[in-house]
């Protein structure tokens, strides 16, 4: 019995020392190089790990950034300072130390200054004196060393930090997940509390709340309301209900494409460094296409007034060309999505190509059957028309034909 309990605490005191060694800290970590540091934080995101020597009056920084769990032989791993302490927009503009290791090596350290989002961290100079810059890799834990040289004074920094994978020697986008991009926060120097940075969630709410709005405005309900124009009037019995209805339909896709318009604004505007020029000109055609539309509608002459065929002209060139360029420019923001988070929105694509898709056989189908119908009645009317010139002896003209 007494042989049993002592086996039962054994195993007990071994879980507890293997519990204990899996819930690593920074304060139980070391170093190779018996290097030790007066401070460490836990950060809170991949696993990683910063410890800092700091002297508020000469602005020096020792400092060592781990990061564990690196499993892939092939990896990049950053710590980075925004010298702006702009939280919110941390990685545009941030100071990088960067560590490089290639089948599973010791990895090659290097600075880089990130200028936008789609940097591939080449390497450059930093705003920051530094030396005795290295890295080292051990037990899929890579871990980046530096002396740095801060703003003398300086008491608090943004910094953050991110692994990806590498192509050859180059580094890749990193993942989007949520442990990724809120990478980051506000830290202070002298007494190691942090601020921690926000989740992006707000970011993408706005990114597609835009993508949506301006699918849902330009590319869907633009181009339904042209069908309608051009297909139900061909009915006498919807007649005048199809203007109504095409109206309506551009309206309210101006007042929703308006509002989308403006979210792509603001989300350029909060998004510093990150441009999709293509995709924004664009838009800024689209909008002033739409307004010239609203302006048509204001301005519509009579059917029998001498201008209404250049007024026709006018409305159906600045119809048709805002149709096409929407819908080009949807796909514009599914190519700068697929830059910025990979396919995470490919089944987005896919039911939009499924919408323009039915919206094209659609229209297909209406063309073919409309003009059956046209030319039926053309034909009647021709046959009426020839009917009515022959009965009692009327020739063309309304005239009886003279007696010889």
């Amino acid at each position: 019995m007494v042989g049993r309990l002592r086996l039962v605490l054994a195993i007990s005191v071994l879980s507890c020392l293997l519990l204990t060694s899996s819930a690593q800290t920074c304060k139980s970590q070391t170093f190779n190089n018996n290097k030790v540091f007066t401070s460490c934080s836990d950060l809170p995101h991949l696993t990683s790990y910063l410890h800092w020597t700091y002297d508020q009056a000469t602005g020096k920084l020792d400092m060592a950034f781990r990061h564990a769990g690196i499993t892939q032989t092939d990896r990049w791993v950053a710590w980075a300072i925004n010298p702006n302490n702009d939280l919110t927009k941390a990685m545009n503009g941030a100071q990088a130390l960067v560590a490089i290791s290639q089948s599973g090596g010791t990895p090659t350290a290097y600075t880089s200054p990130i200028a936008g989002y789609q940097t591939q961290l080449a390497e450059g100079t930093i705003s920051y004196n530094h030396t005795a810059l290295s890295a080292t890799r051990q037990n899929g834990e890579i871990t980046i060393y530096a002396s740095l040289t801060l703003p003398s004074g300086t008491t608090n920094l943004v910094h953050l930090w991110q692994d990806g994978p590498l192509s050859g020697s180059t580094p890749q986008i990193h993942s989007t997940s949520s442990s990724n991009t809120q990478a980051k926060e506000s830290l202070d120097l002298v007494s190691g509390t942090s601020q921690a940075g926000s989740s992006g969630s707000s970011l993408r709410r706005r990114r597609n709340v835009h993508g949506v709005l301006n699918a849902l405005s330009w590319g869907t309900l633009m181009p339904l309301g042209a069908i309608i124009a051009r297909y139900l009037k061909v009915f006498k019995s919807a007649d005048p209900a199809w203007f109504y209805l095409h109206v309506t339909c551009q309206t309210s896709a101006y007042i929703v494409g308006v509002a989308g318009w403006g979210t792509g604004l603001k989300l350029g505007s909060d998004s510093v460094g990150v441009e999709y020029t293509t995709h924004r000109r664009l838009g800024i055609v689209l909008f002033c296409l739409g307004t010239l539309q609203v302006f048509a509608l204001l301005l519509r002459p009579n059917k029998d007034n001498k201008y209404r065929f250049y007024w026709n002209i006018y409305h159906y060139a600045i119809g048709y060309a805002t149709i096409i360029i929407s819908i080009i420019n949807i796909f514009k923001g599914f190519d700068a999505l697929e830059i910025s988070v990979g396919d995470r929105y490919n089944d987005w694509k896919h039911a939009y190509i499924g919408i323009i898709a039915a919206l094209g056989g659609i229209a297909v189908l209406l063309e073919a059957y409309t003009w059956i119908i046209v030319l039926k009645r053309r034909n009647s009317e021709g046959k009426t028309a020839h009917d009515i010139n022959g009965t009692n002896g009327l020739n063309g003209y309304g005239a009886r034909p003279q007696q010889v």
